[in-house]
């Protein structure tokens, strides 16, 4: 028995012992065969710590190494700044695109030039331009998908009108700007018309991707107006590459009639990949049609499909983007196929890879070289070149096709919208030597603006028309009357739960009710082509579960940046009368870290660290409610129900513990269960204060009389496990259950669902 206990031991011990003594005679008997041989000794000069010290700042100037602390360096800035944009309602690119500037000469090569030339030394650019140049074959593969071909091929006829005029009335502005720029700014040797075209192919582009995703935020998806913006944008997007790779032909050719071949071998290999490719990869797509996953098998072959894609186009020499971008496009229209794909390729490109490019445009923008007056007031009329040729052009362009001032000039924002793929095509310019240092600095600075006006110009149009009626101004004076419920979910089944709830707060209502489901999703998780399934899937459940229950629901849908302000800003102006959310889990709870540290809640991060020095929090928080919940506790001008699910189905048995007199707000919601659900209500006097208020056991005893049966005063000290388990639905104050959690009360692993209530 005693030998069965220790068996692995004694195996484990015995094997090591041999092992090793194995392994020391294998070295004693080699060294006998170093006889004769020519033995390189490394005798170290210095001391232990010299000797640890220089091999330590070898390993630290390796390749891989500085590679590696690059990119740690870059994610990190470039998410810091991206998470700022995002609060200040900005898209989180623009974050990016000035986190590279940032780590670029023009601020940290500035005042840090030691640190600078430590992290970005000349050598180690190769490396993090090829990386940069693998990310942005990816990003433009996921750019090519996004675009909803079908829904370029329905509503075309307008949107292409405004589309082309958006590109073909910056690109002649471009030209003459290049007409009056040229002798100063252009590089030696490079002729009028390779820097024109350039000029003129920087100023038509819009950023479909950023685009897309202030449509989303926005909810103008579902309008006609974000319908008609985003087949602009990709309707521009196709034409503006299309241009940009003939653009590229005739530069590298040295003149249009020299790059003949070169456009008709690109005309050749889109005929390809439309009619041959095409057809061949759709097939593959049915063959998995209907699967949740996508083998192994499938992903190669559409990687190949890229890879060989942009190659071809490198070789062609139109450049690997729009391979990637014509790879992208042709791939199979089925939106879950897309989506489940996207996911594969997006994590990797966005936040590992697009970044990279970002701080390597950065270092090649230099705007301390714009260091007079003139070089600014060049830099000002080339924005203002511009915004005049995309924002103006595009709104006129709408407003001739009898599209009223508002949507005309929110058109016009939009499409003024450059992004991403300004700098890319910039690069591409930078690259073939086409444009200078200077000017490069000019047209980023004019990439960063002409973006960030975007949100701004959108909220200043609705300022100027808000006078004006809209789908969204429309309010019926019944609907105020009504009970509002407003219940939020992150997920279907959630979703599911809560609605229910609000049946049985409010079943017996009839039409004296509005309930509304509401799901805010963050933009960045949302792709432009699928959005309407996705939201059709979030909402199936819910849809479902209200016919069951034949019960009337409006669904909401919003995608945003900033979800703890949208929920809270849209439940201050819907004057609704409840709010229900779901309990939310801190990422420590039940792990190692939170048992280690004795928190589950209190986790630490910039928004924290921001609103404590604003005096708004604490940084370890000591509610029983993560950081979003007790916001929306905080800032929210309504009653909030926070639902803790423990498989709830319906509220027929009600328990209510009373701790303190503030409590009894409770009741109110009692009553709505007792009328509407005919639920059995236990209210537990926990401090022995009701039996003391004879208001209160008034105010009881009276429901009482209106529903006998229906409500119980309990004053029994203790509560036992089986009454909690017999229970469907425990409501209680926020500050009580603080109190249960706090205290670590033995109720908490035998209480029935519970509705957490706070009165605002």
């Amino acid at each position: 028995m005693i030998m069965a206990k220790y068996r692995n031991i004694i195996f484990y011990v015995a094997t090591i012992v041999v092992f090793s003594v194995l392994m020391y005679w294998f070295f004693i008997e080699g060294k006998t065969l170093e006889a004769g041989e020519k033995i390189v000794r490394h005798n170290p000069t210095g001391t232990m710590w010299d000797n640890f010290a220089e091999s330590f700042m070898i390993n630290l100037h390796h390749p891989l190494a500085l590679l590696l602390a690059q990119i740690v360096t870059i994610i990190f800035v470039a998410r810091l700044f991206g998470w700022i944009c995002m609060k200040m309602k900005q898209p989180s690119v623009i974050g990016e695109m000035i986190a590279g500037i940032v780590l670029g000469p023009s601020l940290l090569g500035l005042y840090f030039p030691e640190f600078s030339t430590f992290l970005f030394p000349k050598e180690s650019l190769g490396n993090l331009q090829f990386l940069s140049q693998i990310g942005l074959i990816l990003f433009m593969y996921i750019v090519g998908m996004e675009l909803d071909l079908s829904v370029l091929r329905k509503r075309a006829h307008d949107a292409v009108v405004i589309s082309h005029a958006s590109i073909i009335i910056p690109f002649a502005l471009g030209i003459g700007l290049s007409y009056f720029i040229y002798k100063e700014f252009a590089p030696d040797g490079v002729q009028f018309s390779s820097f024109a075209l350039f000029i003129a192919i920087a100023m038509s582009i819009t950023a479909f991707p950023v685009l897309a995703r202030i449509v989303q935020e926005r909810n103008l998806q579902k309008t006609k107006l974000g319908t008609i913006v985003i087949t602009c944008a990709a309707a521009d997007d196709i034409t503006a590459w299309c241009i940009l790779a003939a653009v590229i032909a005739i530069v590298k050719a040295g003149s249009f009639a020299s790059s003949i071949y070169v456009i008709l071998m690109a005309i050749a290999y889109v005929f390809l990949m439309i009619k041959i490719v095409r057809p061949f990869l759709k097939r593959v797509g049915e063959l998995q049609a209907g699967k949740g996953l996508i083998n192994k098998s499938i992903v190669a072959i559409f990687f190949l499909t890229l890879i060989i894609s942009a190659y071809a186009t490198e070789v062609i020499g139109i450049h690997a983007l729009f391979g990637a971008f014509m790879a992208g496009a042709i791939m199979p229209e089925n939106a879950k196929f897309r989506n489940l794909f996207i996911e594969k390729v997006e994590d990797v490109a966005l936040v590992l890879l697009l970044p990279l490019f970002f701080v390597f445009t950065g270092l090649r923008t230099q705007i301390g070289l714009l260091n007079d007056g003139h070089l600014w007031m060049t830099a000002v009329l080339i924005i203002l070149i511009a915004v005049t040729g995309k924002f103006v052009g595009s709104a006129l362009t709408a407003k001739f096709l009898k599209i009223n001032w508002k949507d005309s000039l929110t058109i016009g924002a939009l499409m003024n919208t450059r992004g991403l793929m300004e700098l890319i095509v910039l690069n591409i310019g930078y690259d073939l030597g086409v444009l200078s240092p200077e000017i490069f600095a000019m047209m980023v600075i004019m990439a960063l603006f002409t973006t960030f006006m975007t949100g701004p110009s959108l909220d200043f149009i609705n300022f100027l028309f808000k006078g004006k009626m809209s789908m969204t101004d429309d309010i019926d004076e019944q609907e105020s009357a009504k009970y509002k419920v407003l219940l939020s979910f992150e997920n279907p089944e959630a979703g599911s739960t809560l609605l229910k709830l609000a049946d049985n707060f409010t079943h017996k209502m009839n039409a004296n009710k509005s309930i509304t489901a509401m799901n805010i999703s963050p933009v960045d998780g949302l792709h432009a082509f699928d959005s309407e399934n996705y939201e059709t899937e979030l909402f199936s459940d819910i849809i479902n579960t209200s016919q069951e229950l034949k019960l009337q629901v409006t669904t909401l849908f919003k995608a945003s940046n900033d979800i703890e302000n949208d929920l809270i800003s849209i439940s201050n102006k819907g004057n609704y009368d409840l709010l229900l959310v779901m309990i939310r889990k801190s990422i420590y709870e039940g792990t190692l870290l939170g048992k280690l540290l004795g928190f589950t809640t209190k986790i630490i991060n910039p928004e924290k660290l921001l609103n404590t020095v604003k005096g708004k929090s604490y940084i370890f928080n000591t509610s029983p409610f993560d950081d979003f919940t007790l916001s929306i506790l905080n800032r929210t001008n309504i009653p909030v129900g926070i639902m803790v699910d423990k498989n709830f189905e319906s509220a027929d048995k009600i328990f209510i513990p009373v701790f303190d007199l503030n409590d009894f707000y409770l009741v109110e919601y009692a009553k709505r269960l007792i009328n509407n659900n005919d639920s059995q209500v236990i209210i537990l006097d926990a401090a022995g204060q009701i039996r003391k208020n004879t208001e209160i056991r008034e105010l009881i005893r009276t429901i009482e009389q209106i529903a006998p049966n229906h409500i119980t005063l309990y004053n029994e000290k203790t509560i036992e496990k089986d009454f909690l388990e017999s229970q469907d639905l425990m409501l209680i104050s926020s500050k009580s259950w603080k109190n249960l959690i706090d205290t670590k009360s033995l109720w908490l692993s035998d209480i029935p669902s519970t509705l957490i209530i706070s009165n605002p």
